[in-house]
């Protein structure tokens, strides 16, 4: 018998809050909203399909945790400072342990490079509640 934790409710709202995360602070500086609302219907980043192998156990919540802030942090890396060479490897490598739990996330280093400067998305998150 083998003994399984399982993640906390913790954990599963921070994970979600992380696939967010790309898609209201990390996406709209490399793609404009149809893509990204393409992306929404293919289940990029999606803990919702069939095809996603997460169980909701705490070893899986915490590769998928490290995996998504290590990919924020090296495209965030890379479309400030324009290279990606010698990040490629770490890009590929969480690429991978995604894969490995059936999310999809089917881009290359090199889409993340040339950050624009202000994006005008419908998925930025509004500065504030008040409409001028």
């Amino acid at each position: 018998m083998k003994m399984m934790y399982a993640a906390t409710p913790e954990q599963e709202h921070y994970m979600q809050y992380l696939l967010n995360y790309f898609y209201t602070d990390v996406f709209p500086y490399y793609f404009d909203d149809e893509q990204i609302r393409q992306f929404e219907e293919w289940g990029i980043l999606s803990l919702d399909h069939e095809h996603v192998a997460y169980n909701g156990t705490m070893k899986e919540a915490f590769q998928i945790i490290s995996t998504l802030q290590s990919l924020i942090t090296v495209i965030e890396y890379m479309g400030e400072h324009g290279e990606c060479d010698q990040y490629e490897w770490l890009f590929a490598r969480n690429q991978n342990i995604l894969a490995r739990h059936g999310i999809t996330f089917p881009f290359r280093a090199k889409q993340f490079i040339h950050k624009r400067a202000m994006p005008c998305s419908m998925y930025v998150p509004a500065v504030n509640q008040w409409v001028m």
